[in-house]
């Protein structure tokens, strides 16, 4: 996947996440989960892209 289909998409999930933010009336507890979900699912996506979510999910402790 090229780079700025990368950046295209993060722009697009991060102005929707705003849009969301300032439009839709929610609780504040509700929205800052939602932020939080939105940022997780954005952090694994690029790290799958980037190829980085087989060694993440295969680090062992001790």
């Amino acid at each position: 996947m090229p780079l700025i289909e990368i950046v295209l998409v993060l722009i697009v999930v991060g102005v929707l996440l705003w849009l969301v933010n300032n439009y839709i009336p929610m609780a504040g507890p509700i929205k800052s989960l939602l932020n939080a979900v939105v940022v997780v699912v954005m952090v694994v996506w690029i790290l799958k892209v980037f190829g980085l979510w087989h060694y993440i999910t295969h680090i062992r402790a001790g």
